[in-house]
This record gives structure tokens, sequence and C-alpha cells, in this order.
């Protein structure tokens, strides 16, 4: 019994939430699931090059604000990144190769690298210092990130992000089969896991 948090760290509504979901479910009395995974085929699946999010300037420049709105109230750093989206198989396979116990602090890290200071995160370099600032080994991170398992294991949340249905992230599926889609359904996602329902006028 728990809720899994699908997240793609080339996703920057993900940043948000990671930022905030192992504090979140916490507080909400909530077993908790890390499962990256990778957007890029699900986009493909459904047509899309590249972002939805980037399909028109205006609804790129409202996405860019609303970002920094959000995380100027939560007190958290946020730039736009150079590269958008980033690249971002090695960090989700970084991120599968650590234990569970370990997946929420190098998650944490590597999103603030990309979108807490503006760095590439397909470059080693930028997992090692997410993974030292995590307290890992961070040679060890980076070589996880060429092992025939963990590349495996990264094809297979794809092909279960396709079974479950999700489309977008941050995405969280809750132990009975229901799905919820963005930063802003968390709360909601976290109530329905503990009671089966939302909360009166949700």
């Amino acid at each position: 019994m728990a809720l899994t948090f699908w997240y793609d760290f080339a996703s920057s509504y993900s940043y948000l939430t990671a930022m905030r979901f192992e504090e979140a479910a916490r507080k909400a009395g909530v077993a908790a699931t890390w499962r990256p995974f990778l957007l890029g085929p699900i986009f493909q699946d459904a047509g899309y090059d590249g972002s939805p999010n980037l399909v028109a300037p205006s609804k790129a420049a409202y996405m860019w604000r609303d970002i920094k709105r959000r995380a100027e109230s939560r007190g958290v750093d946020f730039f736009k990144p150079d590269v958008f989206p980033q690249r971002s198989v090695a960090a989700c396979r970084a991120a599968i190769a650590v234990s569970e116990a370990n997946r929420p602090a190098l998650t944490r890290a590597i999103f603030t690298q990309s979108f807490g200071r503006n760095r590439d995160i397909a470059d080693p370099a930028v997992i090692a210092d997410a993974a030292r600032d995590a307290g890992l080994d961070a040679d060890a991170v980076v070589a996880s990130t060429k092992d025939s398992a963990v590349k495996q294991a990264l094809f297979d949340n794809v092909a279960r992000a396709r079974e479950v249905g999700i489309f977008g992230a941050p995405s969280f599926e809750t132990s009975d089969g229901e799905l919820f889609w963005g930063d802003d359904r968390l709360e909601d996602a976290l109530a329905w896991e503990k009671t089966g329902s939302l909360p009166a006028g949700r």
C-alpha cells in the first residue's frame, strides 16, 4: 500500500513535486514510492514531437511563469534551464540504481542541479555532483548508469507507465489504481490513498 510518484527529470513540474513529495507523504501518513521514467516515449506514442508545453509560445511562457511563482512561494530555487527539455536518461538510470531509501535524496539533488542551478544533467559530472550532495558514492552512481540491468529497469518503468495510462508528469498512482496528474493534484492523491476518496468540496 503506497502512493507511487511517477516523474521524469526532464519534467519541470516534477521538480516542484519532488522537492515536497517526501514531506507531504510523511505528514499525510502515506507510504510513498518514487518511480522515475521517461516521458519521451509516452509523448511519441501520443504524436508529440517534444514537450506539449512548448507547442505555443504563450503556453511555454505561462509554464515558466507559473513554475517560478510556485517555486518562490515554497522557498525553492528555480532557474529556467538553458536546455529544455533536458536529456534525462542517465539521471533516471541513476535514480533507479540506488536503493529506495536513497532515491528521494538523489532525486531532489538531481532536480536541484537542473532546475535549481541551471546545469545540464546529461553531463556525468553533474550527476556525480548530485550524488555527492545526496551523500552517495559519486563514482558508483555514475557507473550505474551504464549497467545493463539498470537500463532494462528503466525500459520496464516506461512499459509500466504505458500500462497505467500515464500521459504526463508528475503523476500519482494510488494503490487501488486511481491516477492523478500534476503537482497541484498531489494533495488529492494523498487523500485518496489514505481514505479512498477526496476531501469534501474538492
